[in-house]
């Protein structure tokens, strides 16, 4: 399924015009009383340095938006839309929200949630006709947000090709020998990666791992894997579905990735029901954390990627979700001591990033740590609006030294809540790609009509708590 935006913001709404012989109240500033007013908001003047700084990563030429904003024509043609989908929070799409059940430790980076007041703005702007201002003292354009890596050294991409066809979903492992040069200590560390799904209209998600002892895959460069990959998974190094960004790790930090391992990249591939698809092209960029000749440098902290969830801790087994049901609950409770032996190292374990995972049938997630000793609870963050289409990881805005810390006494709480019934869109695609038109029981499981209630979590250890 690929990226959508909200049908909102499809319409194509024509210009307003004002007669020439009735001005404009809003623009001349001046009331039917005859009282002065303030001068609304305008394109070049108010509303372009926002539309840029929040929106042009999407939409603009050639991007994965249906339109571009990056003009007044444009941006004025849908005016009362961008109002429409800014107020109900669905644009610009950022998941993670603090609300009145969770506060989390502290805000995520890169929010571009806009204020109370950059609301009113737009919808004054929009009220006033959508005035388009002075161009000859237009604002300076802030550099829209980057959907890419800024520095990328090395492209990874699929050994093969594969046709996705039929009705059923392929679990696919395609490995690489990435030929890494020297490192330190056996290890290059990773600063930043970016999964390019090659077909995204099948491309349903993509895990990469770090391996070795992988099985003999001939020449396509592929096996199938249903769930993980085989041989001797050493580490987790990107999560991708619709709506991930780049994951860059903080300052300081680097992933391990051992000189001698192989690249394991484990497609999700689902059907789109009108017919084959290929992908041959799905590939990943990576930013290693080096100087500028290239020489390796060592950082203070390896950064982990672990989930964990999905059926583990779950508190109220089986884990199903009644067909025709639409407010379905899960929840999960995972003793972090079980995380802390499966990660490895010592000394303190930091939290600086978390995410939440679902698949169709999911509508809100919330994942927060209780202490089991002094039962103190925090909520790590809450996805109240859940959209498959938009998933992303979160990094808190915060200091090292401020980051959560875990203990072997935490544990991490899990909600998880569904909609299986026709009135979720999303399953009403999903079933009509599957030539189904009723809701069925749906289980845990790694295929598309399956459901997930996953946490992400981004970890970090110090690099000498690994060293021999």
């Amino acid at each position: 399924m690929s990226r959508r935006l909200p049908a909102a913001l499809l319409l194509l709404l024509p210009l307003a015009c004002a007669p020439a012989e009735e001005p404009n109240v809003a623009e001349t500033g001046e009331s039917e009383t005859g009282s002065e007013q303030a001068p609304p908001p305008t394109w070049h003047q108010d509303v372009a340095p926002l539309i840029y700084e929040r929106c042009t990563g999407c939409h603009t030429a050639d991007g994965i938006a249906p339109f571009a904003l990056t003009e007044y024509a444009s941006a004025a043609q849908f005016a009362d839309a961008i109002v429409t989908a800014t107020e109900s929070r669905e644009m610009p799409p950022f998941l993670a929200q603090a609300t009145e059940e969770c506060t989390p430790p502290h805000g995520f980076e890169d929010d571009p949630t806009l204020s109370d007041e950059e609301l009113e703005m737009l919808r004054v702007w929009a009220e006033a006709g959508a005035p388009e201002g002075d161009p000859e003292t237009a604002a300076p354009l802030p550099a829209p947000p980057s959907l890419e890596l800024t520095t990328k050294h090395d492209r990874y991409t699929i050994p093969g090709s594969i046709t996705v066809d039929g009705n059923d979903d392929q679990h696919v492992c395609w490995v690489v020998d990435p030929e890494l040069s020297e490192g330190l200590f056996g290890y290059r560390f990773l600063k930043g990666i970016q999964v390019n799904p090659g077909n995204s209209r099948v491309v349903h998600h993509v895990l990469v791992y770090t391996a070795t002892n992988q099985p003999d895959t001939g020449e396509d460069g592929r096996y199938d894997c249903f769930g993980a990959p085989s041989g001797n998974i050493t580490g987790l190094l990107a999560a991708w579905a619709p709506g991930s960004v780049p994951a860059i790790v903080p300052d300081g930090m680097g992933m391990a990735v051992p000189e001698d391992t192989q690249i394991v990249i484990n497609v999700h591939y689902h059907p789109t029901g009108g017919g084959a698809e290929v992908d041959d092209s799905t590939s990943i960029d990576i930013e290693w954390l080096q100087d500028d000749e290239g020489d390796p440098i060592p950082p203070e902290n390896v950064a982990l990627l672990y989930l964990d969830g999905n059926g583990s801790g779950l508190m109220s087994p089986p884990f199903e979700i009644p067909a025709g049901e639409p407010n379905h609950i899960e929840e999960q409770m995972v003793n972090v001591s079980g995380l802390l032996n499966a990660i490895g190292g010592s000394g303190p374990i930091k939290l600086w990033s978390v995410g939440t995972h679902m698949h169709y049938v999911g509508t809100e997630m919330l994942m927060g740590r209780v202490n089991a000793e002094t039962n103190e609870a925090e909520c790590l963050i809450h996805t109240p609006r859940w959209d498959f289409n938009w998933q992303r990881g979160y990094s808190y805005d915060a200091a090292f030294e401020d980051y959560p810390e875990l203990s072997a006494s935490d544990r991490i709480y899990m909600r998880c809540h569904y909609d299986n019934s026709l009135g979720n869109p999303f399953v009403a695609e999903v079933l009509a790609e599957q030539g189904l038109d009723a809701p069925v029981d749906v289980y845990l499981g790694d295929d598309t009509l399956d459901e997930m209630c996953l946490g992400i979590l981004g970890l970090s250890v110090p690099l000498s708590s690994l060293l021999p």
